[in-house]
């Protein structure tokens, strides 16, 4: 085993996802790869969002929680650099072969990547305070 492979050892268990259903290669991927290093690499996703959100003058904190919604929707969708930096925290948590598969198929994937970091950091709206 690589080092690399070693990352998957680490990687927490999500017993809600089943395999039955699964239909394709991206909704397998998305289940054994993406949503474990989410779940992995939470509390830091979260610092440096709390981070971007310090580097924006802290606007986030005066919306209502109804636009704090919005917001971090917004800023995923907007923000290429930042959406990028998210993005890059989760590649560099891949194992060769998932990083070829993500390769292949990357335009598909980012946007799933993207789509669970808006739904992770939305059902976290009390981590980052006020």
């Amino acid at each position: 085993m690589d080092n690399r492979e070693k990352l998957i050892t680490l990687r927490p268990s999500i017993p809600t996802i089943t395999e039955e259903n699964q239909t394709s290669d991206f909704e397998r991927f998305q289940n054994r790869s993406l949503r474990p290093i989410l779940k992995f690499q939470n509390e830091l996703l979260i610092e440096v969002f709390k981070n971007h959100l310090q580097k924006r003058k802290g606007v986030f904190f005066n919306l209502s929680p109804e636009k704090k919604l919005a917001y971090i929707e917004q800023i995923l969708h907007k923000d290429q650099k930042f959406r990028n930096l998210l993005v890059g925290l989760v590649i560099g948590q891949f194992s060769i072969s998932e990083y070829l598969f993500f390769r292949k198929e990357e335009k598909e994937l980012s946007r799933r990547v993207s789509d669970l970091l808006i739904q992770r950091l939305q059902s976290q709206l009390e981590a980052f305070g006020d």
